[in-house]
């Protein structure tokens, strides 16, 4: 009969950070195992719960028994299982003997046996009926295969009652297995199944008696104070935390959340407040310490001003939280007062009296010291601040002081604030605002959706920063394998990339490279990077763009060419899309296709046509059209409109269709064919001034 199975591993308290994946993976093996021994209806809903203390699910309508199943098994090849006169061999009687073990048969002969082809040969085969096995059975295999593959960071050893050594992820103290209303005799880690488990640590009554699998989640959490669904218990959190926030912004990052939730079974939110004083400490340090050491919320105003006050989730539910409240307190200030030492410190130094600091810290021993980076990066600044025409002086400076910060004692303490401290500091040592600001910005982006930086300076700094990291690298060989990318190279390709593209940097790649590189010039682990290193940038690019709604086959038009600038590279994919959409647009870019097939086969010196060697009617027409349409093309394309220049060509598509149709390119006349190869190079050149639009031929 069809029933709802609970399984619950009730432990000790597991780490928070690999809760939910350690809920999800048991859960997910556990669903796996039972289908794979046919335990589960198509219908059969699986539900994950996972607490401090607890690993469990449920799965509705689970079988009893799996059922019965026919089986046709290769016994052994014909010429094997006979002998010279057609008798049955030796090999065959034992393993006949072995399958009549197996299918619980008396006796098997070869009568009970089917002959029939076997690839190139016969094979005897032997059809029989596997009986189905009992629940106890299957789910016993399906936990041990479930636990076994759990993703446990660290295996904890421990002893039983009994003396017996088990490992787990914590110790496990009960574990409770019910079929419907009756208990499934399994046995785990040292433990034998029944169904009574725990609820909350402090608020739950003892032991809870489970009479049902399905009233498990309703149980824990009426008389248990337990809420066991992870999402479930989140989204009171976030719902609690957001009613008490009240006209304040609350600052909740789900990574902070989820952890949170890992830590509580029957959360309760609560008000807590620090002194006023501790306001003139730059806010992100007193955020970062509360969110990191002591898990709590911050508060702002609307204007993102923080708050003396923050929120804190506790697992005690309390009509008198007093000292829950002036304990988080208690704990929190000391904190606090540590980062406002060590913000008072560090500006009693300049930063500008760090750098010589920064030669005492090795970046890599093959690159080189900061200092001896700082200096690469404040050069390649100045490089690029003057191609783009913004302060040079300013660039270097912030180029120069980028890495100082890293010398500071609150930094030290808390190394997520370098640059936000350095912009801090540098106001405080009367920076110019534009190099403070640089300071922060040289890190940007981050990571994926962060923002650009705003200033010149700080997307001169950010380049430059990103050009050194990247150039120099891979240079010493260690540019990213696989999924390993240890120095973010990855992501250092694409910052590059969406600063040029976003911010419409009219930069040479090639040219930022060569700047790059000449930085190592002496360094004799150094070698230059080649081509494999560009083409890493463009890979880096078809991703970007991808992700921007462009299809392969427009990007690859754009990106086949491996463009130098990256500034009009939008407006070069719109047109395509544009052209692309037309009517014309697959007959021309075939014709594209062909063209460039053929000028592959032939010298690169094509020469200039000659309008007396054009014989035939079509290849007379062609030339025409292109004379005429040939500086429209070139005045849309010299003023950026791109969509415009593609669209102008497809008036040639009848023309060029004529000509593929009526003329022999490869004529036996030399002087014809080199004059015919020219006119298609001449086409060739204008069709793919903004692409190479032969990649959208079907």
């Amino acid at each position: 009969m069809n029933q709802t199975l609970l399984v619950e591993l009730l432990t000790e308290e597991l780490p928070p950070k690999a809760l939910a994946r350690l809920g999800d993976a048991f859960a997910a093996g556990m669903v796996n195992a039972l289908k794979a021994r046919a335990f589960l209806e198509p219908d059969s809903v699986a539900t994950a719960y996972a607490t401090p203390r607890r690993l469990a699910l449920t799965i509705t309508n689970v079988r009893a028994a799996s059922p019965d199943k026919s089986i046709r098994e290769k016994v052994l090849p014909v010429s094997v299982a006979l002998d010279m006169e057609g008798n049955p061999s030796a090999p065959l009687s034992k393993k006949l003997a072995v399958l009549a073990k197996l299918t619980g048969a008396a006796q098997l002969g070869i009568g009970d046996l089917e002959r029939a082809p076997d690839g190139k040969s016969d094979s005897f085969f032997l059809t029989y009926i596997a009986r189905g096995s009992t629940l106890q059975s299957g789910l016993q295999e399906s936990l041990e295969d479930a636990i076994a593959k759990l993703p446990i960071p660290k295996l904890m050893s421990y002893q039983r009652p009994d003396g017996t050594t088990v490992q787990f992820v914590r110790p496990v103290h009960k574990l409770v297995a019910l079929h419907g209303d009756a208990v499934v005799p399994i046995s785990i880690l040292g433990l034998t199944a029944d169904r009574t488990t725990l609820g909350h640590r402090f608020l739950s009554q003892g032991v809870l008696t489970i009479d049902s699998a399905n009233e498990y989640a309703a149980l824990l959490e009426e008389q248990g104070k337990v809420i066991a669904g992870i999402g479930q218990r989140k989204e009171k959190i976030r719902g609690a935390l957001q009613a008490r926030a009240g006209a304040d912004r609350i600052l909740m990052p789900e990574a902070l959340l989820d952890e949170v939730t890992a830590l509580v079974e029957w959360p309760t939110v609560y008000e807590c407040n620090f002194e006023t004083e501790f306001l003139s400490v730059p806010q992100e340090c007193l955020i970062l310490t509360m969110q990191t050491n002591q898990k709590y919320f911050a508060l702002t105003d609307a204007e993102g001003r923080l708050r003396s006050r923050f929120l804190i989730v506790s697992n005690l539910a309390t009509d008198a939280p007093r000292h829950i409240i002036e304990g988080n307190e208690r704990v929190v200030r000391p904190r606090l007062s540590d980062a406002k030492f060590f913000f008072e410190q560090d500006k009693k130094r300049k930063l500008a009296d760090r750098l010589p600091g920064l030669a005492n810290m090795v970046y890599h021993n093959k690159l080189g010291t900061q200092a001896q980076r700082t200096e690469r990066v404040r050069t390649l600044a100045g490089k690029i601040s003057a191609m783009l025409g913004t302060d040079t002086a300013r660039a270097e400076r912030a180029a120069l002081l980028a890495k100082t910060d890293l010398l500071t004692d609150m930094v030290g303490e808390f190394p997520e604030l370098q640059g936000i401290m350095g912009t801090y500091y540098a106001r405080n040592d009367s920076e110019h605002e534009e190099v403070a600001t640089a300071i922060s910005e040289h890190y940007q982006p981050r990571f994926a959706g962060d923002a650009l930086p705003v200033t010149d300076t700080g997307t001169v700094v950010a380049l430059s920063d990103k050009l050194e990291t990247l150039t120099g690298i891979w240079g010493i060989g260690l540019q990213p394998t696989g999924d390993k990318d240890p120095f973010a190279l990855r992501r250092h390709a694409l910052g590059i990339l969406r600063m040029l593209i976003e911010k419409r940097l009219p930069l040479s790649i090639g040219k930022l490279q060569a700047e790059a590189a000449q930085l190592f010039a002496g360094n004799t682990s150094f070698n230059r990077p080649g081509d494999d290193a560009t083409a890493f940038l463009f890979d880096r690019l078809r991703g970007l763009l991808r992700e921007r709604g462009f299809s392969p086959n427009e990007i690859e038009a754009v990106v086949a060419q491996q463009p130098d600038r990256l500034d009009n590279i939008i407006e070069r994919l719109n047109a395509v899309q544009a052209f692309a959409g037309l009517p014309e647009a697959q007959s021309l870019a075939a014709a594209n296709k062909r063209i460039t097939n053929i000028l592959k086969k032939t010298s690169s010196e094509t020469g200039q046509v000659q309008a007396s060697l054009l014989q035939e009617a079509a290849e007379q027409r062609l030339h025409a059209a292109m004379t005429v349409l040939k500086p429209q093309v070139d005045a849309a394309f010299a003023k950026g409109d791109f969509t415009g220049t593609l669209k102008a060509l497809a008036q040639l598509r009848d023309d060029v269709d004529a000509f593929f149709n009526d003329v022999m390119v490869m004529a036996e006349d030399l002087q014809l064919r080199a004059n015919r190869i020219a006119l298609l190079s001449q086409l060739h050149g204008m069709m793919n001034q903004v692409a190479d639009i032969s990649k959208l031929a079907a």
